[in-house]
């Protein structure tokens, strides 16, 4: 499911893109399911304005393997958007409201009691401030024109913390065995929050989320390198079609994991005030 500013785009079998304004800024976001699969897309997007200058971009990846993984996805970004409706005519504090919608979000998964459970990946644009959290293996990255990585989430798997602390090399990562596993998720009784440092967005910088269909199948410098500089829809072309033909090409020195694909890019113009 595709869900922008308040409307839900079906998403479930056919690929979705939409472009719209947010925030005082541009944003792109696509979601399609895996190429090699016929079942229901399991991954839901989301971009919710938040006042006038203020914007929650969310992706939920639901558990593979598990019941319910769409429904799962689905469920988490359906609460964790009426929490923050609530709380904006509130005026609550954006970081109180997702961190109370991300609990309200795994209590309702945990009520459905069939053990579905879902990834879920948020970025706050305040202005010119935004916020990482994390929950899961879907990412999120701030991205600067000339490529500096400015903030970046870890992914909760044994091959992202083995990354973050050194002991795998990250392009490594996305050939071993274990790249699979998940070791954090929505709709869990030790769901935890991973709550990023406030970053200065500068002009042209790019903010990516994405399902691990985009991070399993394309190293972080090439990511880098589609995302910082050009028209942000000219960018999701690019991904896209490398992260599609990944999937459907095997090879012996590249990634290749078919999986449903779902990716949001924003960026704040030149001379945004």
């Amino acid at each position: 499911m595709l869900q922008l500013a308040m409307k839900i785009l079906d998403g479930r079998t056919e690929p979705h893109r939409i472009s719209l304004a947010i925030a005082g800024g541009s944003l792109v976001a696509y979601t399609g399911r895996a190429p090699d699969k016929d079942s229901d897309n399991e991954d839901t997007v989301a971009a919710i304005p938040y006042g006038p200058d203020a914007a929650v971009l969310v992706i939920a990846d639901g558990a593979g393997g598990m019941p319910g993984g769409r429904r799962a996805s689905e469920t988490a970004v359906t609460v964790l958007e009426a929490s923050l409706m609530r709380a904006m005519n509130e005026t609550i504090l954006l970081r109180t409201a997702i961190l109370d919608g991300i609990e309200a979000a795994n209590q309702a998964i945990l009520d459905i009691g069939n053990g579905s459970a879902t990834t879920l990946t948020v970025v706050t644009i305040e202005g010119r401030t935004a916020r990482m959290y994390q929950i899961g293996d879907s990412e999120a990255m701030i991205v600067g024109q000339r490529g500096l990585i400015k903030a970046q989430t870890m992914p909760h798997s044994p091959t992202g913390f083995a990354v973050e602390a050194g002991f795998l090399d990250q392009r490594a990562a996305l050939h071993h065995e274990d790249r699979h596993l998940v070791s954090n998720f929505i709709g869990t009784s030790d769901m935890r929050i991973d709550v990023g440092a406030a970053v200065e967005l500068d002009s042209r910088d790019t903010v990516l989320l994405a399902s691990d269909g985009l991070t399993d199948n394309i190293h972080r410098d090439e990511i880098v390198e589609f995302m910082r500089k050009g028209a942000l829809d000219k960018a999701l072309d690019v991904i896209i079609h490398r992260a599609v033909r990944r999937m459907t090409v095997e090879s012996k020195t590249l990634p290749s994991k078919p999986d449903d694909l779902s990716l949001i890019l924003f960026r704040k113009p030149l001379h945004s005030h």
